[in-house]
């Protein structure tokens, strides 16, 4: 092996990294004060409005302005069994550092044996078919769950996430569901969204800090090196128009 090659190969990967901030204080403070006032109205024109958090960078923009806001707005997280310990602990760090509860909801153990059963714990590897099974017992289901009563619901989707959000609006029908959906965020840009967690000081999941800008269940999630797509790190092994697990498909 050539001496090239054997550096080569002793190079370590260059992962994603928390990029620098792009507002000034006084650009930041009007989308932040455009962020509340979205979050504001919402509340004002539901009953039971129920935001559902993931613990990474944009869910935790939205659950500081939530609680900046005074919004009356309900969080809840998906606790699917397959989360890194990571995304566990940030639950109860965000809880204490924002005086809020937020719900866990679990998927039926039925419904995880059955999927088991059929593929195998580690099925969703291989293929969109079984994906869609795995995210569907662990996440789809209970999501349904956890909005029934729920008049309206809050993501963190953005536009610039991917090419299926392109299209995003800041008002939905859910048409799955029958309610609104609202995705408060979708007109920020990622430097946006860092900005706003630097200088409000919003608490940051750890996994964002080694190098995974977008965070999902740990055996579907891996990080991301620099230059690439921030959303490849999500279930790597299927095609790039792969990256949803249908809690954002309508019917």
């Amino acid at each position: 092996m050539t001496q090239q090659n054997q550096q080569s190969t002793l190079e370590k990967p260059v992962f994603w990294s928390i990029p620098p901030s792009a507002l000034t204080f006084e650009e930041l403070a009007d989308k932040s004060a455009v962020l509340k006032q979205r979050l504001a109205d919402i509340s004002k024109r539901f009953s039971d409005v129920r935001f559902a958090t993931s613990l990474a960078a944009e869910d935790m923009v939205i659950t500081d302005a939530i609680a900046k806001a005074s919004a009356k707005i309900k969080l809840f997280t998906l606790a699917t069994g397959r989360l890194h310990q990571e995304t566990v602990d940030m639950v109860k760090i965000t809880e204490d550092h924002y005086g809020v509860v937020i719900e866990k909801v679990y998927p039926h153990e039925s419904d995880v044996q059955a999927f088991i059963e059929q593929y195998g714990m580690n099925g969703f590897y291989d293929g969109e078919e079984s994906k869609k099974a795995c995210c569907g017992a662990r996440k789809i289901k209970p999501l349904n769950a956890a909005l029934l009563g729920a008049d309206a619901w809050i993501t963190g989707q953005r536009r610039e996430q991917s090419t299926t959000r392109t299209e995003l609006n800041l008002e939905e029908l859910d048409d799955a569901r029958g309610i609104s959906k609202f995705n408060p965020l979708f007109d920020w840009s990622e430097a946006d969204i860092w900005t706003y967690i630097k200088q409000e000081k919003t608490p940051i999941h750890p996994l964002h800090l080694k190098g995974y800008p977008s965070i999902g269940c740990e055996p579907c999630t891996r990080q991301v090196k620099k230059d690439e797509d921030i959303r490849a790190g999500r279930w790597w092994w299927l095609q790039s128009d792969s990256k949803e697990c249908g809690l954002h498909v309508n019917k």
